[in-house]
């Protein structure tokens, strides 16, 4: 039994000439294989290194149900600057090699929707539209009886699918393992072997994805489907450590928990504990604040005087009926100031994490260039019609891929490109996120780095031995009244957008046990100054022409730097700091989309484009 879901656009069906995103390209550039990535030595300072570690391929059972037929091969290919196919048939490609990557699918039903498929004929979602110019057509039983029946809660899935893991899904483990080692090349380009545990307890998002060390893993990994509980999984976790297998946890961007993913309860309502604390650090060390499904940092209900806190907000739950997603424990800047108030109670902090990005991409690829983006799932977006709700293939879509962005990429300083080294900078937490652009930040916080850094040429170096970087932790000082400093550098991305500013976010913990936050404009391009009461540079200006989708770089700079003392520091205060990297602003995603739609723009046309470090934290003196 066959349904033919029509193309609909403003009533009328779009053709192929009239979404060009479905024209092939004669590029013969873009049919090219991976270049030859250059070997990268050890640096004891450390060297700054880029990735994706969220990436599905058509091993997971919505990538697969909703048109890509990618595997994890063709992933690492695109993350190394190859070329691969989208699940529509056009041609994709980055226009840099990312330095690591791991292909995460969901391992509930690893692959089972694609044997599934090979079984009944592999019937394609996406027939050949770039030759025929039709509507695209999907076959109803097929789809009701995979995304449907594989996308049902805990209990009911196992029950459908006969108990434990099947050797389908054990298969399929092991040609992802396959892929990594494969790929895998020490100083030239690294791979994890990893997949997203996919907790949905009532729709609400407590996915991550986990990474090991080496390629010393399970036969099979543990899923949802044996626990939606993220303790149990961090005992599972636990035991594999015991068995030589090091991992560790990354929560998915946490904007649709519904305010789950930092709860101040654990998993089943009852009190957080000392052990929670403990289990919760030691798997979790870095959460995922940037990606396809938005910005997850914080939200402007909850940082009310932060006029950028509205970046590339994405708060519908991920259920059928919609619904918006409780902000407050589902946002990192909220979580972080938790943990200040947990630990003032317990005496440890659950929330002490690192920040991330990671695309999330169902594409095997990493799309995060605003001008260069196609999508997250092919039915759903994969074509510039789709995305900006000219052309629509599924009724009551809700045209969710508007809202969707093109980010975001893990930024990593490791001594080398190896998977012990990238991992040990994730357990250290010395990474930040960006939303796409690759723009460099060292972060380094110490009791006296105002007058530490007289030689500019040598300031990260001096930093460095004289502090703690972006992760790390400031000890209470020995002298009475010593205040904290922060040297912070930031250079612009090589082939991106000129810097705005460059900012400083402090919470702390007052003295009746609440938590606060404020934000500091600690260097402004173009001559710009703070105002001294509220901390503010004036706004900068665009330069961006909407209906060309361009810009330019005559405003900004290319660097911004400074040494920045908190003037409102109490020695006996819990604190954090980080900082956040302003982008001038660039089109949108949807505004390239739109010109070439030739059709005018949704709002937002222009965004500001952004790196955010991980903390560093300040341990007030014990009692």
């Amino acid at each position: 039994m066959g349904l033919t879901i029509l193309l609909l656009a403003s009533g009328a069906a779009c053709s192929r000439v009239d979404d060009p995103s479905l024209v092939p390209s004669d590029d013969a550039r873009l049919a090219e294989a991976p270049p030859e990535l250059p070997e990268r030595g050890r640096e004891p300072q450390r060297q700054l290194l880029w990735g994706d570690l969220h990436i599905h391929s058509s091993y997971s059972y919505d990538a697969y149900t909703m048109g890509v037929r990618a595997l994890p091969d063709d992933a690492y290919t695109y993350a190394k600057g190859g070329t691969i196919q989208h699940g529509a048939g056009y041609r994709i490609r980055a226009r840099r090699p990312l330095d690591f990557a791991a292909v995460t699918d969901h391992a509930e039903f690893l692959g089972q929707a694609r044997h599934r498929g090979a079984s009944e004929g592999n019937p394609s979602l996406l027939p050949d539209i770039l030759a025929t110019g039709i509507p695209w057509r999907i076959t109803w039983h097929f789809f009701k009886t995979t995304f449907f029946e594989f996308g049902t809660d805990g209990e009911s899935r196992r029950a459908n699918f006969g108990g434990g893991p099947s050797e389908v899904e054990v298969d399929a483990w092991r040609e992802i393992v396959a892929a990594a080692e494969g790929h895998d090349a020490p100083g030239r380009f690294t791979t994890f072997v990893a997949y997203e545990w996919s907790s949905m307890p009532n729709e609400d998002n407590l996915h991550r994805n986990v990474i090991y060390r080496s390629s010393r893993v399970p036969e099979v990994p543990f899923s949802s489907l044996d626990s939606q509980n993220p303790e149990d999984l961090w005992q599972a976790l636990d035991a594999q450590r015991e068995q030589g297998m090091d991992v560790l946890a990354i929560p998915h961007n946490a904007n649709v928990s519904n305010g789950r993913m930092y709860e101040r309860t654990r998993f089943d309502g009852s009190p957080l504990t000392e052990q929670y604390v403990e289990d919760r650090m030691r798997n979790e060390p870095v959460s995922e604040i940037l990606q396809v499904k938005g910005s997850s940092e914080t939200h402007p209900i909850l940082s009310t005087e932060d006029e950028l806190a509205g970046f590339e907000i994405f708060d519908q739950r991920m259920k059928a009926s919609g619904g918006l997603s409780e902000p407050r424990g589902s946002y990192a800047r909220d979580a972080l100031r938790t943990g200040l108030e947990v630990g003032a109670e317990l005496g440890g902090n659950p929330y002490r994490f690192g920040f991330i990005g990671s695309s999330d991409s169902h594409n095997a690829s990493s799309s995060v260039e605003e001008d260069n983006y196609h999508g997250k799932l092919p039915l759903l977006d994969g074509t510039a019609g789709q995305r900006i709700g000219q052309t629509l293939l599924l009724p009551n879509s809700q045209n969710r891929g508007l809202n969707w962005s093109a980010a975001g990429l893990a930024a990593v300083w490791a001594k080398e490109n190896t998977r012990a080294s990238i991992f040990d900078a994730l357990r250290r937490k010395e990474t930040y996120a960006t939303s796409g652009p690759r723009i460099r930040v060292r972060f380094f916080g110490g009791w006296d780095l105002e007058g530490s850094l007289p030689d500019e040429a040598n300031a990260v170096e001096q930093a460095d031995a004289a502090g703690v970087p972006m992760g790390g932790t400031l000890r209470p000082p020995s002298r009475p009244n010593a205040a904290p400093s922060f040297f912070v550098l930031a250079l612009k991305d090589p082939i991106g957008a000129n810097l705005d500013r460059v900012q400083i976010v402090k919470g702390w913990l007052a003295a009746d046990g609440t938590s606060r936050e404020r934000i500091y404009d600690v260097a402004a391009s173009d001559g710009r100054a703070p105002d001294p009461q509220t901390h503010r540079a004036p706004p900068l200006g665009s330069t961006v022409d909407v209906a060309r989708a361009a810009y330019t770089n005559d405003i900004g700079a290319t660097s911004l730097s400074a040494v920045w003392t908190d003037p409102y520091f109490e020695r006996d205060q819990a604190a954090f700091y980080y900082a956040r990297v302003i982008e001038i602003p660039t089109p949108r995603w949807s505004t390239y989309d739109a010109a070439a739609m030739g059709v005018a723009a949704p709002e937002p046309a222009a965004i500001q484009e952004r790196a955010i470090t991980s903390a560093i934290w300040y341990d007030r003196p014990r009692p």
